[in-house]
């Protein structure tokens, strides 16, 4: 029987020396759904995005992913398959423009990038389906800027583009919001409101816990690689366990 969910993961274990960055985690993304993820600093939570998308391997425990076992699976294998991701620390290619930033993602320019001198009519396709995902993240004037001249916050935008560009399935965001002042992260947010009509589900890492008010449909809390608590978002950061791992709180 099929699964009704996007992503389904069961006892997912990841050690590294006698350090359990991930022990047994269960979760599942729904179709349509934003699943907010938060946990201090070391929670296991950007290991998990690692681990689902081929950058580690899991140590033992399943992963489904729309039917398809994630297991063993290399990291491209993975992204074929349509899982998409951003980073904690920005990775652009600073010295390529913003339009070529997103064009690299498309993936069958990507996969023949001699399409830029034989293919042109293919090539002004990319380009068109390009500054489509420039434009849904309001960059399409900045096409031809270089990606270094970008403010952080157009940089955090870019790199949403680009994954975008993948025609993901799965949009995994690590911490998005991270360093952006709060203009800037009211403007992310609508975003990414605007990002989630073009993937199935979206599964967010992020500390900025109005960001994870405003976009997460339900919340997962990790610390110390297992998960503590899950539910909607002011269940779980009231959640007695969530307030001593991540918010400090004696109770």
């Amino acid at each position: 029987m099929d699964s009704p969910h996007i992503l389904s993961i069961a006892q997912l274990s990841k050690h590294f020396g006698g350090i359990h960055a991930l022990n047994g985690i269960d979760l599942h993304i729904a179709p349509g759904e934003i699943l907010g993820l938060i946990g201090p600093n070391g929670a296991g939570k950007t290991a998990l995005i690692n681990t689902i998308t081929g950058f580690y391997q899991a140590d033992s425990g399943q992963m489904d992913f729309m039917g398809h076992s994630l297991i063993g699976r290399s990291l491209h294998d993975i992204g074929r398959l349509g899982i998409g991701r951003t980073f904690q620390n920005i990775r652009l290619f600073k010295r390529m423009s913003v339009l070529e930033n997103v064009m690299v993602a498309n993936k069958s320019y990507a996969a023949h990038p001699l399409l830029a001198f034989w293919g042109f009519r293919k090539r002004g396709a990319a380009v068109d389906e390009a500054m489509q995902w420039l434009h849904t993240m309001h960059l399409d004037h900045k096409a031809d800027a270089s990606a270094q001249s970008l403010s952080y916050g157009e940089a955090r935008r870019l790199e949403i583009a680009r994954a975008l560009a993948g025609y993901p399935a799965l949009l995994l965001l690590d911490e998005p919001a991270a360093g952006m002042n709060e203009s800037e992260t009211e403007d992310l947010i609508q975003d990414i409101h605007t990002a989630r009509t073009q993937v199935k589900a979206m599964l967010l890492i992020e500390h900025d816990m109005g960001l994870i008010r405003s976009l997460s449909d339900r919340v997962v809390a990790m610390d110390y690689g297992r998960k503590i608590a899950e539910g909607s978002a002011s269940a779980v950061l009231e959640h007695p366990e969530v307030k001593r791992a991540y918010l400090g709180e004696d109770q």
